[in-house]
């Protein structure tokens, strides 16, 4: 349906002609699929010109965004279509399918509603360039799936359906005509603004409505109900807060960003309680609440009234401070400072109403509002903090030279600790008012100064890039007191590259082998793990394992020292960057390394995905919760040693194959920079950071999302199975067929493993990324390697063909015929990409500022057509 609405819209709004070449091409691509024959799709969109290539690449990105939007609906009417029937079958990862089998396992009814009622997931929003749809479009879109909605109601009279009909065809002439890319790059203010509309428009609404659904569960199978300030699933940020390789946000942007999330936040629950007044009427109520407002006919109204008129007065406040006025302390009117002065008010009323025998009143939309403010807050979602090790001990250098103590760079890592802990037990200020400090390390001291007058509520992880070392972790805690913090963050160590996640377990052993360290964590330490940079690191499984035995020795260690730890997973939106479905991937975890509290990151178009629509956003809170307690009461076996040194023998010859070709062979990166487009990913305003680290930098300086987001347009999908492919392939000649079929069959990590490489290959396409290579790659020995690459690709396929004993996708049929939906309208976009890549090539000291936006439209077409991008 949406796609006969687009093609009208075409032919209505750029013309019969336009709609005529793109059915024409449509049905070319359609037989190119079919016949192999692609000579007449090529001919034909080869002859048109610059201008005549970006309706047509429009269209097509425009059908596939509708594709999106049909499957994403789609998903949503099953779901339901489960809830309709429970007595036929629950649906696979739903609660209503697990705690049933958790009971059967012998697993104590009691046990499951502690779990619950003390989990703690956490998602972080990450604003990494990865969303490539605008803002005015996602709202487009969100409209178009609630008309969707509505038209699946069997109850629409004739002249409403004409109705919705006619509301769904203005949506997409308005998207139409509206401009898909952008032409500015988004500040981190607007990436945090962006993740607070996330918020408002789904998230905010269907986290009491799956906390209604979690309860329902629970008490249907246990007999308990959770606990009124159970949040099980919280949101954290790091939009405006990763300072890591982005000079763009500075202390500054990151108040604003603070002082925006706390208006927003006041705004909502101003809402809340304004429609909490039209509710709360009644009179009864109890002696507490009574004392707290006096002889008033309307007590629940009249308590309300005053919380309302706190939320407008804190609103008020962030909105004085954002426009450059400083009324903290000294602010003349009361604003609710922290989440426990919210609740009180509102957790009275509910006592009231039980008290008074109104309980489905107290369980109506004032338990809704508490849930949001025990997830939420008053600061909306908590803002972690990255930044650089190097960037820490630069400022701890500037302040031992100015001491005449020395260069603290130089010292070993023996003399680093020793300063550093005499200086965390030294009452003296350390940081002198005219320490000369360049802008850097200025930068740093004023973000550390910042963080010290937030309230605690308002900050998640303070988070240390390429941290190796204990005195990475005691020099951000020396920062944080020498600033003034009363409520120092948790400091959190990332391990993202193969040689920094092996070093991970001793490095954290010896950090908590320092006893003054041990005590100020207070039993509680929590360990980020990159899969990005180890991926683009090291290849695939090899990335994949090390990440596993990371985990394994990391909860070993804390077990040892009696401390908890909490795992945060850097996980992108592509498989080689730690994707794909976050139910499985959690069971697939180590056992023992999910104790009911685990983080994650949410990046990207990951984020629209998963929680661009209300019923898709309540299915992945509910995977979270599942998968959090059935890895937490039941977790999986631990591996047999026969397959751990089968992953070892995978792991090392596929590291060695993957560097042989990436570090190894002096025609790769000419070609990555010829065959795919790279460079001209730059053009696009996708995010605030730059691609690179350093501008000066080669391979190794690029961050993984454009290196897997190049690969990807270009349908090689290189980085996901470059090295897995060759070291499966080994063992299967080897005999090993049976092991590795076994472990697929037996072991949740390996069997991961296969399926996200079983999904990639299938995306990925032998004669799209020939096609590039034919029309941009000139150098016979880029050719050459060219080849060698399919050529691994194949090979790739046939192994995990073999292992799974079944064509790619053969035994998920929904997806499959997805991809193959897909692939006709994609199709057009990568020769589109390619012919005006080539243009400009050619002419690339001439502005041409058509075929400039006919580029831009494919990338972002194809990016919506393959989905899990980057």
């Amino acid at each position: 349906m949406l796609g006969s609405l687009l093609g009208d819209t075409i032919r209505e709004q750029a013309g019969q002609l336009v709609f005529d070449q793109v059915e024409h091409i449509r049905s070319l691509a359609k037989q190119a699929r079919n016949s192999g024959d692609w000579q007449p799709l090529l001919s034909v969109m080869g002859d048109l010109s610059d201008d005549e290539l970006i309706p047509i690449a429009r269209a097509f990105g425009a059908f596939l965004n509708y594709a999106n939007i049909a499957e994403q609906h789609h998903r949503v009417r099953r779901r339901r279509d489960y809830q309709r029937k429970p007595d036929i079958a629950a649906q696979i990862g739903s609660l209503d399918e697990l705690l049933p089998r958790l009971i059967a396992q012998g697993i104590d009814p009691d046990a499951i509603a502690q779990c619950l009622a003390n989990m703690r997931i956490e998602l972080v929003l990450t604003a990494h360039p990865t969303e490539v749809t605008r803002r005015t479009l996602r709202h487009k879109y969100s409209d178009i799936a609630a008309i969707l909605a509505d038209l699946d109601h069997t109850d629409l009279t004739p002249d409403e359906r004409t109705g919705q009909l006619a509301r769904l065809k203005r949506r997409i002439i308005a998207a139409w005509h509206s401009d898909e890319i952008r032409h500015t790059r988004p500040t981190p203010v607007d990436e945090a603004k962006w993740g607070f509309t996330t918020i408002e428009r789904t998230i905010w609404d269907a986290l009491p409505a799956f906390m209604r659904e979690l309860d329902s569960a629970l008490y249907a199978h246990t007999g308990q109900h959770l606990p009124l300030s159970s949040a099980p699933i919280r949101f954290a940020s790091w939009m405006g807060g990763d300072r890591d390789g982005n000079p763009n946000v500075t202390a500054e942007v990151t108040e604003r960003v603070l002082l925006l999330a706390r208006w927003e936040a006041a705004e909502l629950f101003w809402q809340d309680v304004n429609a909490l007044r039209a509710d709360l009427s009644m009179k009864p109520c109890s002696a507490e609440l009574r004392d707290a407002v006096g002889e008033h006919p309307e007590p629940y109204r009249q308590l309300l009234r005053q919380v309302r008129q706190r939320l407008a007065n804190t609103r008020d406040w962030a909105e004085a401070c954002l426009a450059g006025d400083s009324p903290t302390e000294d602010y003349p009117k009361p604003i609710y400072r922290n989440d426990e002065e919210l609740l009180a008010p509102l957790q009275m009323l509910h006592r009231s109403l039980l008290e008074c025998g109104m309980r489905e009143i107290a369980d109506g939309s004032l338990l809704d509002c508490l849930r949001r403010v025990a997830c939420f807050g008053l600061t909306l979602q908590k803002l972690d903090i990255r930044q650089e090790a190097d960037r820490h001990t630069d400022t701890i250098n500037a302040i031992t030279e100015h001491l005449k103590l020395g260069s603290y760079a130089d010292w070993d890592e023996t003399k680093k600790q020793q300063f550093l802990l005499a200086e965390l037990q030294n009452p003296r200020p350390l940081i002198a008012d005219d320490l000369p400090a360049d802008e850097e390390v200025q930068e740093v001291l004023s973000t550390f100064r910042l963080l010290a007058r937030q309230p605690e509520c308002a900050l998640g992880a303070y988070i240390i890039s390429m941290a190796t070392e204990p005195s990475d972790v005691l020099a951000v805690r020396l920062l944080q007191k020498a600033c003034g913090s009363r409520t120092p963050q948790r400091i959190v160590p990332l391990f993202e590259t193969l040689n920094d996640l092996r070093g991970a377990a001793d490095a954290i052993q010896a950090l908590l082998n320092v006893a003054w360290y041990r005590q100020d964590i207070n039993g509680h330490q929590e360990v980020m793990i990159g899969y990005s940079d180890s991926a683009k690191d090291a290849g695939f499984i090899t990335a994949a394992w090390a990440l596993y035995q990371a985990q394994e020795q990391l909860t070993e260690i804390c077990r040892q020292h009696a401390v908890e730890l909490t795992l945060f997973h850097g996980r992108g939106g592509s498989v080689s960057r730690g994707g794909g479905p976050a139910h499985a991937a959690l069971l697939s975890l180590p056992p023992g390394s999910i104790n009911g509290s685990v983080r994650v990151t949410e990046q990207g178009e990951v984020i629209d995905f998963k929680f661009g629509l209300p019923g898709i956003a309540r299915r992945n809170l509910e995977l979270y919760a599942a998968a959090t307690l059935e890895a937490t009461l039941s977790p999986p076996a631990p591996p047999q040693p026969a397959w751990r040194e089968m992953m070892t023998q995978l792991s090392e010859q596929a590291v060695q194959a993957y560097h042989g070709i990436v570090r190894g062979n002096q025609h790769f990166v000419p070609y990555f920079q010829q065959a795919t487009p790279a460079e001209e990913l730059g053009r696009l305003a996708l995010g605030s950071r730059p691609a690179k680290r350093r501008a000066d930098g080669g391979i190794e300086s690029l961050r993984a999302i454009p290196w897997v987001f190049a690969w990807t347009q270009m349908r090689l999908m290189l980085p996901a199975w470059l090295g897995t492919g060759e070291a499966l392939a080994n063992a299967l000649n080897n005999g090993q067929t049976a092991q590795l079929q076994e472990m697929t069959g037996q072991w949740t990590f390996f069997r991961m493993l296969m399926d996200m490489q079983e999904m990639v290959l299938a995306k990925a396409d032998h004669s799209i990324a020939a096609y590039y290579e034919a029309r941009l790659v000139d150098d016979e020995q880029l050719q050459q390697l060219g080849m060698t690459l399919r050529d691994q690709l194949s090979q790739a396929s046939t192994a995990i063909e073999t292992i799974t004993g079944h064509a790619l996708l053969a035994d998920i049929p929904v997806l499959r015929r997805s991809i193959d939906v897909r692939n006709p309208y994609v199709d057009p976009l990568h020769i589109t990409q390619v012919e005006v890549m080539r243009r400009l090539r050619q002419h690339s000291e001439q502005p041409r500022p058509l075929l400039e936006y006919a580029l831009q439209v494919a990338i972002t077409g194809i990016a919506a057509g393959l989905r899990n991008t980057g």
